[in-house]
């Protein structure tokens, strides 16, 4: 059993999908911490609600000190016993420093197709470019920006008239599927490639 650690900043959509998946039987990870770098992120009391432990680091009292606020970080999660990190909306850059010890152990979600549109503003840039599809993928983190191995990718179509608004709302909910479905055979050692029509 993978004890897997959701770092979210917001309200925590993606996490509650984990959590909702994480307690279905037969599932090879539990979750042993929440935590935020927002006080405030109502995700925070979402997943207290479900009984999951939490822990709020504000980043804006470390001020410019990243490695400090990653050392605490990495601290906080060890000391609630994580094998796995998923980043839900966690809007953090992390440095090398704390990535490369949890390399090939931890996960993110990323609202395009990537390689496309790494970063934010995925949504706004994918209609602008005219893209006939858009999507979300599930990777592993690396010190690069949304640049690890792909574990899944998920598609919408972009229709005549959408806006980011209407787009990120419909890649939202492939986000809620793609999500637990990589976590679940990535628990069980299983680093295939998923791809939702």
């Amino acid at each position: 059993m993978k004890r897997v650690a959701i770092l979210i900043s917001g309200g925590g959509s993606n996490m509650l999908a984990l959590l909702d998946s994480m307690a279905e039987p037969g599932h090879c990870g539990m979750p042993c911490l929440v935590a935020s770098n927002d006080p405030q992120a109502s995700g925070l009391a979402r997943a207290a609600e479900r009984g999951v432990a939490t822990a709020a680091l504000d980043h804006r009292r470390f001020g410019k000190d990243r490695p400090a606020f990653e050392a605490e970080l990495h601290r906080i999660i060890t000391d609630h016993g994580a094998d796995m990190i998923c980043l839900a909306g966690f809007m953090r850059v992390l440095t090398a420093g704390f990535v490369t010890p949890w390399s090939g152990r931890m996960l993110n979600i990323h609202p395009s197709l990537l390689p496309k549109y790494r970063g934010l503003h995925s949504h706004a840039r994918a209609i602008e470019a005219g893209d006939a599809e858009h999507g979300c993928t599930v990777h592993e983190v690396t010190p690069e920006l949304d640049d690890g191995p792909i574990l899944g990718q998920a598609r919408v179509p972009i229709i005549e008239g959408d806006t980011p608004e209407t787009l990120a709302a419909r890649v939202l909910t492939m986000e809620h599927r793609l999500y637990p479905a990589v976590l679940r055979r990535f628990a069980a050692g299983d680093r295939t490639q998923l791809f939702l029509p």
